[in-house]
């Protein structure tokens, strides 16, 4: 791996509206001595974090290990979101110890020349305290030997559950040599916490920092959606066979030129009935006139997310059923924005979109109302989830399926049960989450119409999704991918330019 520290990136002409501008720079590999930037950011949230250790209290975090792909190549390196988020830190082979008082202690790779050589700079546990805020830094390989004396009279311990293979057995190695002492006085903590439900909390709530990251990648993302349908309606205009693994490389060309790491997850380029497999991965599946392209895709920038998805005919024009079904989900996702503002349930998003396809779904005749019974019978019976299947958004950030509770904290306890009426499984529910500044989820309704007898074949094989990441602001939501179109008139007018 090539291990450099983020850097901020040279703001570049809006990929939205200039989808042929020069290239961003590319980024020069960081010297290992190079602070990270914003380092006061990572400061601050160590200190909040350490706030709630309590009296005594020690945290443990570690970063993601290197994975092979495959004999002696391993797959492109990707940080710990949790470590991340309180470091800064890209490299490898890295671990943070924090206590009560803010005292933070970073363990990493010692400066190595001859492996530089190979895998690139190492920051190295002299620079780190300047480099990253730290209060002081050894090498990775003296973590067995410092680990049980740090932990030694400490109260409790914080370390993320159920995230790192082999993490527990570690601890409990470090922790025997500390029960060891204790004919020496040694105390050995008592308590053991799980470091994902305090760091879940705050990364939910986006600071400043955060959002600009979130906004550059949105910008960025938007961009490449934008150049997908250009390049597909100029390729079909021209006679060209295109594939869906030709889309899927215009999405990557633009989220690299524009300085982002690489795509947020694995891109769906889905062409025809492609569309109604929810997670279909681009493959080499041919995109024909007449037929719809779903595109859900996004970058990562300095390690957040941005998620769009996009659905538009191959060749720059709507069909008359097509054009139907699109306005249906853009209805619904209206309903889903307008749902998005402080103090609504994180579940309202949903059940507006709901009801807009539920309705819409008895409009079209996709639903037969002479079997399946009212609007609320539809939707209390189920009726939609073979047309729409998920829920209408997730929370967005570090991770595109983001962390923090869907439940409200102080409502947990407050219980109902229900019969699901398809799977007969019984539901507990609990209040869903308060939306409140600061959140960011996407909102992302959905219309899927495979082929059935009673099924107009009108609709067959459409697949539509639309997808926007959202800002809970103080008085609403803020969408920042809408740099590329959602009506269906502004994609026919950008398709044709």
């Amino acid at each position: 791996m090539n291990a450099t520290h983020p850097q901020a990136i040279d703001p570049v002409d809006n990929p939205a509206t200039s989808p042929d501008a020069d290239p961003a720079a590319p980024a020069a590999s960081t010297p290992a001595d190079a602070p990270v930037a914003h380092i006061g950011v990572y400061a601050a949230r160590r200190a909040r974090l350490a706030a709630q250790l309590g009296p005594g209290g020690i945290a443990l975090i570690p970063t993601a290990p290197e994975r092979k792909r495959n004999r002696d190549n391993e797959h492109p390196y990707r940080f710990d979101s949790y470590f991340y988020y309180l470091t800064g830190f890209t490299e490898p082979n890295a671990w943070l110890l924090l206590d009560e008082h803010g005292h933070s202690t970073l363990f990493c790779q010692p400066k190595d020349l001859q492996r530089e050589i190979w895998d690139g700079y190492r920051l190295g546990p002299e620079a780190a305290p300047a480099a990253l805020g730290v209060s002081a830094a050894h090498s990775i390989d003296e973590l067995d030997a410092r680990l049980p004396a740090l932990l030694e009279n400490r109260s409790s311990l914080c370390y993320p559950f159920a995230t790192h293979p082999g993490l527990e057995g570690r601890i409990d190695g470090w922790l025997h040599k500390v029960r060891a002492r204790a004919r020496y006085g040694a105390l050995c903590p008592d308590t053991q916490r799980d470091l994902c439900a305090l760091l879940d909390e705050m990364r939910l709530f986006k600071d400043a920092h955060e959002l600009e990251l979130m906004r550059r990648a949105a910008q960025i993302s938007a961009g490449a959606h934008v150049r997908a349908m250009q390049q597909c309606a100029r390729w079909l205009r021209g006679g060209r066979a295109l594939r869906e693994y030709h889309l899927e490389a215009e999405l990557l060309h633009e989220f690299r030129r524009h300085g982002a790491q690489g795509p947020a997850y694995g891109s769906i380029v889905a062409a025809g009935a492609n569309a109604c497999v929810l997670h279909y991965r681009a493959d080499a599946a041919p995109v024909r006139p007449g037929e719809l392209v779903l595109i859900d895709a996004g970058c990562e920038l300095d390690g957040y997310a941005s998620d769009i998805t996009r659905t538009f005919p191959a060749n720059g024009r709507f069909s008359g059923p097509q054009r139907d079904a699109y306005q249906l989900v853009l209805a619904a996702q209206e309903a889903a924005v307008a749902a998005t503002r402080p103090g609504q349930r994180f579940t309202d998003p949903h059940q507006a979109s709901v009801r807009v396809l539920a309705q819409g779904m008895l409009d079209l005749g996709l639903l037969d109302g002479t079997k399946v019974g009212t609007l609320d019978d539809v939707i209390e019976q189920r009726h939609y989830f073979r047309f729409y299947m998920h829920r209408t958004g997730h929370w967005l950030g570090l991770d595109v399926h983001d962390v923090g509770r869907y439940v409200e904290p102080g409502e947990i306890g407050q219980v109902s049960e229900r019969t699901d009426p398809l799977s007969g499984e019984t539901i507990k529910d609990r209040p869903s989450r308060i939306l409140r500044p600061g959140m960011v989820l996407t909102l992302e309704p959905g219309l899927y119409v495979r082929p059935a007898d009673d099924v107009p074949p009108a609709f067959w094989n459409i697949g539509i999704r639309i997808e926007d990441d959202a800002v809970v602001t103080e008085h609403g939501c803020e969408l920042i991918t809408r740099a590329v179109p959602v009506a269906p008139e502004a994609i026919e007018a950008l398709m044709r330019d």
